[in-house]
């Protein structure tokens, strides 16, 4: 069977070389038993590439089972695929087949896959590597020669770090991968889908097909299409229906495409946040950091002292500001404050008539809180206890200023 004839006979409809690229693969797999996965979002056409796998293979003439696994309660699950043995849990009243017995010497095609239960892949996995399985309340292994194709929308790498997919199962299913392009990245074939669905709809409800402008068109294949093509069969329909005009322009047809003219059009490629960083984890290093920069103002501090420099210049208070600025990882809201409190624990200006420091003992003399006591006692003074003016002078804000007064049980 060729590309073209697999189209027609399975009803998939695009010229784009990356569908055509997966077809291909889906026939040159298919005579094997190799197990494959097919990924890809959610209303891509899944579904359509095991049934090209099966009636392309020599399982053809055995049977075809889709399970949607999502779709199955957590609790039933190996009862639906493996079967159980009468009695083995309440309501058993007799011994029922799965699908893996069903399915012997066909094909199971398990879609979205990535929602199995741990406890339900481990069954699984035993499948894939023996072929053997264990009913529900069974104690006699069972064999079977069933090929699996399965599917999935999910990230399974990501669901693999979080502990939600094995990774061993993994490996067994994606034997032959198989990727199915979203609708964005097949561009040339979305009027092409949106024409055989207004045929069909217009068949269906006996009306003449709607027909496109040039701009709607332009719009539609500009429109990023996050529904794929199960959205854009729903678009096509509700047009055919809701509209008396056939002919549909650009501003018509985007009244039917959510945020057309926003976030979805023209296409924009979304990229994934790449922080998963905790709260806990973010005060940490919060804490970390300013640990580092008050290790650094002390160095700075005993190299300047060291260096027989009793006095800040500007230069020097530019380097020590650097030195302890607020974290850009700071949280917004305790950004300001922080700000206020770092610039007023490195405000103290020294004056070589204010004191003199020896190098040997400045582990034991220096003290940041003494000058900062001391030079907002001198600010109140200047200004004569007007508040404002003082916090003004020291650069913070007065909510600081009144903090510290209380905290220095100042006048």
């Amino acid at each position: 069977m060729t590309i073209q004839q697999a189209k027609q006979r399975f009803g998939i409809i695009g010229v784009s070389p990356i569908l055509d690229r997966a077809i291909e693969t889906a026939l040159r797999v298919s005579p094997t038993d190799l197990s494959v996965l097919i990924t890809g979002e959610s209303g891509v056409g899944k579904e359509r590439m095991p049934q090209i796998i099966h009636h392309n293979s020599t399982r053809k003439h055995n049977g075809y089972i889709a399970v949607n696994c999502g779709a199955i309660p957590e609790g039933t699950i190996d009862s639906e695929l493996f079967g159980h043995e009468k009695g083995s849990f309440t309501g058993a009243h007799e011994t029922r087949k799965g699908y893996f017995e069903v399915a012997d010497g066909g094909t199971i095609f398990l879609d979205e896959v990535a929602e199995l239960p741990i406890s339900t892949q481990v069954r699984l996995l035993r499948v894939l590597e023996s072929g053997e399985f264990l009913k529900v309340g069974s104690s006699k292994s069972q064999k079977t020669d069933v090929r699996i194709v399965a599917a999935t929308n999910i990230n399974i790498p990501e669901a693999i770090k979080k502990g939600k997919f094995r990774e061993d199962l993994y490996y067994r299913l994606n034997t032959v991968p198989i990727h199915l392009p979203p609708l964005r990245e097949r561009k040339e074939d979305v009027h092409l889908l949106f024409r055989k669905f207004a045929s069909d709809f217009g068949e269906k409800y006996r009306m003449p097909p709607v027909r496109l402008s040039p701009d709607a068109v332009a719009m539609l294949e500009s429109y990023r299409w996050p529904g794929n093509i199960r959205q854009l069969k729903n678009v096509a329909e509700q047009v055919s229906v809701i509209e008396s005009e056939r002919n549909i322009n650009g501003p018509k047809l985007a009244t039917y495409l959510p945020d057309s003219q926003t976030s979805k059009l023209p296409m924009v490629i979304e990229k994934e946040n790449q922080s998963d960083m905790s709260e806990r984890e973010i005060l940490y290093k919060i804490i970390f950091d300013m640990r580092n920069e008050m290790h650094d103002l002390k160095k700075l501090v005993s190299s300047m002292v060291a260096n027989d420099d009793h006095s800040f210049d500007e230069d020097a208070y530019k380097r020590l500001y650097s030195v302890i600025k607020p974290s850009s990882e700071t949280p917004q809201q305790n950004r300001q404050e922080t700000y206020e409190y770092e610039i007023s624990r490195a405000e103290p200006v020294y004056h070589q008539e204010d004191a003199i420091y020896d190098p040997e003992v400045v582990e034991e003399s220096l003290s940041i809180e003494e000058k900062e006591k001391e030079l907002i006692q001198k600010a109140l003074e200047k200004h004569r206890g007007r508040r404002k003016n003082a916090a003004q002078e020291l650069g913070i804000s007065e909510r600081t200023l009144y903090r510290k007064i209380k905290e220095y049980e100042l006048n």
